[in-house]
């Protein structure tokens, strides 16, 4: 199995609930940003000019589970695996921990689009030079 992009992330006070822990929908704020650091690691972007292209890359689903809490200045650490790259969408998965404790998991599945002034997102096929670059997280 391939190796997963690495990041992490600071737990922050204004991620939290009444509870003290970590509010569920910052979970997918993070999972988003872990997903732009990944693509911006390849040097690509989840909007950029591909080929000619105006691409970007629409959520079509997400979800998250939920296994212990992260609080307040707790330190993230977030592995993601790409466990589908189809012919024009992409399924990352998230796991997230502090230390070696399983806090979450996660899964956001997006489709390249075209993007054109005035018109309506148009899905298409992941360019070559995308599919490649991402091929080293798929596993």
């Amino acid at each position: 199995m391939s190796e997963p992009f690495r990041t992490q992330r600071l737990v922050e006070f204004h991620d939290t609930d009444m509870a003290g822990i970590m509010h569920f929908a910052s979970f997918f704020h993070y999972m988003e940003s872990a997903e732009h650091e990944l693509l911006r690691s390849l040097g690509l972007s989840v909007h950029a000019q591909i080929a000619g292209e105006t691409l970007s890359f629409p959520r079509v689903a997400s979800s998250c589970q939920f296994q212990s809490p992260a609080r307040c200045e707790d330190l993230l650490d977030i592995a993601i695996r790409i466990s589908r790259l189809g012919a024009k969408s992409i399924t990352y998965d998230f796991e997230m921990k502090i230390d070696e404790r399983a806090v979450a998991t996660g899964q956001i599945t997006c489709v390249c689009c075209r993007v054109e002034p005035g018109q309506p997102l148009e899905s298409v096929p992941l360019p070559e030079e995308v599919r490649a670059k991402l091929q080293r997280y798929v596993g």
